[in-house]
């Protein structure tokens, strides 16, 4: 049987490898569709997000988590949460179609009405793969699913790009989503082979709803929150600000969150086998601490330093106003892996009603935040995501330090000089960007000295010289091969 230790390895591999070729291949694609169609068409896109995300959490309820949570399934459990997400997608979409109308008034923008209405299928053919997902995750499984989600972004971007070059505008990124989800449900029902063949289980539902209905209420706070500034910027600003906000952002939350998602996924059942020994615990929770600020502290500030380069080579000076969103924002969202780790532990130890507590004292704090800085413009609304990601920070560790005696405090020990190493690293990426070179020689000059600086800072690391003898040894491999 594998050890702990092995089975992180591979599920972060192949969970990673999944969520960083998916991405690459998106970030690919989306570079050649930003060419091809404008900011306010991404802006489009970007205002009816709120209204699927809600959605999508109203569907799953909290129930995957509650079967990854529990170790006593059954097949009852599976049959039941699959039952209940396709009767609320179906409600869901029937609810979004009748209010398209309102939305596309709302944002003063009429052809929101009909893409709404097209893209909210979305949501049906999503609950139909839900378990089928949450099973092979508890298997971690995650080298199917990292097939899926290649094949699906592979054809869905070509078919995308041919029908943005064609002039399809906005319903090139409409169809772009809907025939990820063809194909990612075409592959997981092949690939799974697990289909329903048990009524529906009221006793099933009461357990998996028990758990599950504080994850679905503090998703639902989560979901607004995250999406209330879309919702801000296209209702006060334009579908133009609001396209180059997502594009910028979108950048530095490529590799964040598609590395917070892939350690989320295996964090959560790994941490729960040890929800009884407190010590084991910790102790891989330090470590996952230490290893992921590692990473993502020196991902955020070399984007942040190479961001105008970045930009102008990849997307021209078509987006130069997004520069400053996707500098700001990478140093707000470097913290986020924090938060996760901090939240995952809560639900490991099946604390979801301090995770539900912490969600309803946090998003006012939010959602103040956000509103004091919209006379500020765009500009402030961004900047208004550090502050509240420092704070978010300190409460979310508020409860770690008092179940587990290692608060904000104490956790900073451990993250805080990959901080520092991190700055010092990108600081002359960043300052050869000042000369006005070109873009390319800027890009080659950062992506280049700040790794190898970073590389000599933390070449003593015990998290670097594990990784290094890692690689060492999957390319000796490949040579004895």
């Amino acid at each position: 049987m594998p050890s702990v230790k092995q089975e992180t390895f591979r599920g972060v591999k192949w969970s990673a490898f999944e969520k960083f070729a998916v991405q690459g291949i998106q970030f690919f694609i989306g570079i050649i569709l930003a060419r091809l169609l404008s900011p306010s068409d991404y802006g489009v896109i970007g205002m009816h997000g709120i209204f699927l995300a809600v959605s999508q959490t109203f569907i799953d309820s909290g129930f995957s988590s509650a079967l990854i949570k529990k170790i006593d399934r059954t097949e009852d459990d599976y049959c039941t949460a699959f039952y209940f997400n396709i009767a609320i997608a179906v409600v869901c979409y029937s609810i979004l179609f009748a209010i398209a109308p309102w939305v596309g008034d709302f944002f003063h923008t009429p052809i929101l009405c009909p893409v709404l209405r097209i893209q909210s299928l979305s949501l049906i053919i999503n609950s139909l793969m839900a378990v089928q997902i949450t099973k092979l995750t508890i298997d971690i499984n995650f080298k199917a699913l990292s097939i899926r989600s290649i094949l699906s972004v592979v054809v869905s971007g070509v078919i995308a790009i041919i029908l943005a070059f064609i002039g399809w505008g906005v319903w090139a990124l409409v169809a772009q989503s809907l025939i990820a989800c063809v194909i990612n449900l075409i592959f997981i029902w092949i690939y799974c082979k697990w289909i329903p063949r048990r009524p529906f289980s009221k006793k099933s539902f009461h357990d998996l709803f028990s758990y599950g209905s504080k994850i679905l209420a503090s998703g639902l706070i989560n979901t607004i929150y995250s999406n209330l500034t879309t919702l801000v910027i296209g209702r006060k600003f334009t579908a133009t600000d609001l396209g180059e906000y997502n594009r910028g952002t979108s950048i530095p939350a490529l590799p964040v969150n598609n590395l917070n998602n892939a350690l989320q996924r295996v964090l959560f059942p790994i941490l729960s086998r040890f929800q009884n020994d407190t010590e084991q615990l910790i102790t891989y929770y330090r470590k996952y601490i230490r290893a992921v600020s590692m990473a993502l502290f020196f991902i955020c500030c070399l984007i942040a330093a190479i961001g105008r380069p970045l930009v102008l080579f990849l997307l021209t000076s078509k987006w130069e106003s997004c520069i400053i969103y996707l500098q700001i924002f990478a140093f707000a969202i470097m913290f986020d892996h924090l938060s996760i780790i901090n939240h995952t532990l809560l639900l490991a130890v099946g604390r979801s009603d301090l995770f539900l507590k912490l969600e309803l004292i946090k998003k006012p704090v939010y959602i103040a935040i956000l509103f004091a800085a919209i006379p500020f413009g765009v500009l402030g609304i961004c900047i208004s995501k550090i502050i509240s990601n420092q704070a978010a920070i300190i409460m979310n560790t508020y409860y770690t330090g008092k179940l587990f005696k290692f608060g904000y405090l104490a956790q900073m020990k451990d993250f805080s000089p990959y901080l520092l190493y991190s700055i010092l690293a990108c600081l002359p990426a960043y300052l050869f960007t000042l000369l006005e070179l070109s873009p390319l020689v800027s890009l080659l000059f950062g992506c280049l000295s700040a790794p190898f600086l970073y590389w000599l800072m933390l070449r003593q690391n015990p998290y670097m010289i594990e990784i290094v003898n890692i690689v060492k040894n999957k390319f000796n491999g490949l040579i004895r091969k």
